[in-house]
């Protein structure tokens, strides 16, 4: 098994529906069963919980700055939320799906073992459940780790203490790709127990300037370079010198922008668009 691990946000798009007879690995809803951050299965509840309270018991204009969504999208948020614990599941790789990232990933493409190697090393972190493996099996659902809920407080606050021990004993001694937008990688107080730790900035050039890329595009340069790490089992420094100078026809790897910090074991790259 390789010593990396990818990490990643969830998707703010939710592909509905799933499979009401599947058999409920996660079981976030009961006692603890098999999955991979189970642990984690009283405080997903209680969170999902008080996420009910307050849709039950907020105005919709309150629920609108919880959920940063108005008028059918909050309605589906509202609607989502208040069926958690009755709805179908699907992994969460394929509830994420619709999203920019997930679809640049182009995971149905991968040979066998770069899509198990994302099955095994991929960490999401997510609002409602703290931390997820991409084949845990959960329903649709709609809260952002940006989101701040009535006696809860930031949702990134909540998981920061419950998740982080978790999370930093799972990367010991590992090389993690950090994929992660600010607010998610807020809710982990980082013991830098990893071998290495890698942020990637995408920049693109503009009218002679080099400026950082945003947006969905940025979600597209996120998936599509996850889709290099798993096919290539990226472990070091190396293997991305040698993708960017022989087989990516898209992005350049800026060694000389790029930073290594030796007490946080963390390098900072830039990858450019061509």
């Amino acid at each position: 098994m390789p010593d990396l691990t990818v990490l990643l946000s969830p998707a703010d798009q939710k592909q509905p529906g799933g499979n009401p007879f599947a058999p409920d690995m996660f079981d976030y809803r009961t006692s603890g069963t098999f999955n991979y951050f189970d642990d984690l299965n009283p405080d997903r509840r209680e969170l999902i919980d008080t996420l009910q309270a307050v849709v039950d018991e907020e105005d919709e204009e309150a629920l609108g700055e919880v959920f940063g969504v108005e008028g059918y999208e909050l309605e589906e948020a509202i609607r989502v939320n208040d069926e958690i614990y009755d709805a179908p599941l699907m992994s969460a790789l394929d509830r994420f799906s619709p999203g920019v990232m997930y679809a640049a990933m182009d995971f149905a493409n991968l040979p066998t073992g770069a899509q198990r190697r994302l099955l095994e090393n991929g960490v999401i972190l997510s609002g409602l459940f703290g931390l997820l493996r991409p084949d845990d099996l959960i329903p649709n659902y709609q809260l952002g780790m940006e989101a701040s809920l009535p006696d809860v407080g930031p949702v990134a606050d909540y998981w920061r203490p419950i998740i982080s021990p978790m999370l930093n004993e799972s990367l010991e001694d590992r090389w993690v790709w950090d994929l992660l937008p600010e607010v998610h990688r807020n809710a982990w107080t980082d013991e830098h127990t990893y071998t290495a730790r890698v942020e990637v900035q995408f920049e693109r050039v503009e009218d002679g300037e080099r400026v950082p890329i945003t947006g969905e595009d940025l979600e597209v340069q996120r998936g599509q370079f996850v889709n290099f790490i798993v096919q290539e089992t990226a472990e070091e420094m190396e293997d991305l010198r040698e993708w960017s100078e022989e087989e990516s026809d898209e992005l350049t790897f800026d060694e000389d922008a790029s930073t290594y910090d030796e007490d946080t074991k963390t390098w900072e790259i830039v990858m450019v668009q061509d």
